[in-house]
């Protein structure tokens, strides 16, 4: 392989240099760029209509000075800060690019969380008057973003009037959809609509992405030039096994068909953002049909020794940063599969975004998977729906029996025990060998929760050596919550709910004084949908309620441990 460094076991470099060359004599790469749907199922259904994503970098060049002068227009507008509401790949890219580049021009929050703290949190840090709403969807009918828009455009009619609010929205979406004619029925400043032949998660280099990243103040330009680069170098007319796109998804997707299929990424302090959009785009692509890779980001590094045969590591370098070179020598040295990427500067991520969507449709062909379908997403949804129906003809959620409640913590799940310690113990001895841990936090997104949990995973990973996760909800059903579902059933799913301090009311209708449902219900229900559908796919799964303080009752479930 040229252009990325990769170390490993004897079995696994024979096993991707087999899979080349089976590429090669098939011609994969020509036929994916073909858009050939057969390359990974016989039917077209939600394949043909994906690949979009390998030349939008192309095509968008031309629309860059048309986005730049929208960015002035806002500024010249008065606006100094925009939020943008979406969940899943309409959120992550945004995020993620703001925290490479942000600061030159418009001050960019996204929000992709339905609890009431988290809203009230980014509704008292702006001027309303001054922000812009991106509201971003591909459909237009997400829940999530559906809401988030009712209740933020009310807020505006309140605080500009009705004839001015509709100046602080841009919409983001798909021609033709049900977002697309709510924008022109309210006045919306712009539209974007974005190639509907791209999926939400492959979607960071259409507007989806680069609109926001200009907000922001990224050189959308240089993005797309550096994507358009890679592309080239795994255009259509490029054998297989020189094509470094196609070499990272062999890699990808043979260590997973050996069994190492927990994807550890290591990154210099200024790329860990990378890992947030890595991790929708390689674990809802590949999580399905009791296969997957689990992207592992934020783990700090073990020893080597805590360290098993289900492990592959990629390690990306920022030019100059050294940090974890003597830690990555080390699992070199003992055996682990490493591939190594560096990068001259930050803006090589519009190339290494181009590189891992083209490698995970290639990981995709290698585990004989669609990687453009998410059929599990949908089984979390249908349960969520259900607890709202309960509650709109109940005014009530669903009860549920608890295990145990004690201390200000409720337990919820199978179990034993009459104490918070032995339910959660005999909890934690379900966990085997190359199982991982999910904490799948219903949370607000704060430092401080954000440290605590970190606390917790470190501790869950020290005591069983095994990997950790952490998805904030209802955020993670959008991205890791298809592999949930779909993969091979070695997670274990600790599911952390609390009381809001806040309460926020969705609108019946945007500007609407109305009440459809408070917040606080619709986050229970999508806690209580995925718990149902875990349990379904027969998930290891228990959940704490935090009744009092957030920070104490997650020292307490750490303390456990």
């Amino acid at each position: 392989m040229k252009d990325i460094k990769v170390n490993g076991p004897a079995d696994l470099a024979t096993a991707i240099d087999e899979t080349i060359a089976k590429m090669v004599e098939g011609n994969v790469t020509q036929r994916i760029w073909e858009k050939d749907h057969t390359v990974w199922a016989p039917e077209p259904a939600e394949i043909s209509n994906r690949l979009g994503w390998l030349d939008i970098g192309e095509r968008m060049v031309t629309e860059v000075a048309g986005i730049m002068a929208f960015v002035d227009e806002v500024e010249g507008a008065g606006m100094t800060d925009v939020v943008l509401l979406g969940m899943g790949g309409s959120s992550l890219a945004p995020e993620m690019f703001y925290t490479f580049f942000g600061g030159e021009r418009l001050r960019v929050q996204v929000l992709d969380s339905t609890h009431p703290d988290a809203i009230a949190a980014l509704e008292g840090s702006i001027d309303l008057e001054k922000t812009l709403f991106v509201v971003s969807s591909k459909s237009g009918g997400t829940v999530e973003t559906l809401s988030f828009f009712k209740y933020f455009f009310t807020q505006m009619v309140r605080a500009v009037g009705e004839a001015e609010a509709g100046a602080h929205f841009v919409a983001i979406t798909d021609p033709g959809s049900k977002l697309s004619r709510w924008a022109e029925e309210l006045g919306f400043r712009k539209v974007f609509l974005n190639d509907p032949d791209i999926g939400g998660r492959y979607s960071a280099l259409s507007f989806f992405g680069l609109v926001p990243a200009a907000l922001g103040g990224a050189d959308i330009g240089l993005l797309l030039e550096r994507a358009n680069r890679e592309a080239a170098s795994g255009g259509e007319s490029i054998v297989d096994g020189d094509s470094p796109a196609v070499q990272l998804g062999v890699f990808l997707g043979t260590a997973a068909r050996l069994g190492r299929d927990k994807l550890t990424l290591v990154t210099s302090a200024e790329l860990a953002s990378f890992g947030y959009w890595v991790e929708q785009l390689v674990a809802e692509s590949t999580g399905k049909m009791g296969v997957g890779i689990l992207p592992i980001e934020g783990e700090a590094l073990r020893s080597v020794d805590a360290y098993g045969e289900d492990r592959i590591f990629v390690y990306l370098r920022l030019a100059g940063d050294t940090t974890y070179d003597e830690a990555i020598a080390e699992l070199v040295e003992a055996g682990q599969p490493v591939i190594q990427s560096d990068w001259p500067d930050k803006y090589a991520l519009g190339g290494a975004m181009w590189r891992w969507e083209m490698a995970t449709a290639v990981a995709g062909y290698c585990l004989q998977i669609n990687p453009f379908d998410q059929p599990n997403v949908e089984s979390a949804k249908v349960q969520a729906r259900k607890v709202v129906a309960q509650y709109t003809e109940t005014g009530s959620l669903p009860s549920e029996e608890a295990l145990v409640s004690e201390d200000g913590l409720t337990i919820y799940g199978e179990g034993k025990g009459s104490s918070v310690a032995d339910a959660l113990g005999s909890f934690w001895g379900q966990v085997k060998e190359n199982d991982y841990v999910a904490i799948q936090a219903y949370l607000p997104m704060q430092k401080r929760n954000e440290q605590a949990l970190m606390m917790l995973r470190e501790t869950i990973g020290a005591t069983h050596d095994v990997a950790t996760t952490v998805g904030y909800g209802p955020r993670f059903l959008h991205s890791t919550g298809q592999l949930h579902k779909g993969d091979g059933g070695n997670g274990v799913f600790l599911v952390i709910t609390n009381e809001p301090e806040a309460a926020r009311d969705i609108p019946a209708e945007a500007g609407s004084e109305e009440t459809e449902m408070p917040f606080g219900v619709l986050i229970a229900a999508q806690a209580m949908g995925d718990i149902g559908a875990l349990r379904e796919a027969e998930r290891r799964v228990m959940r704490v309620h935090i009744e009092e303080d957030l920070l104490a009752g997650l020292a307490k479930i750490t303390a456990t441990l």
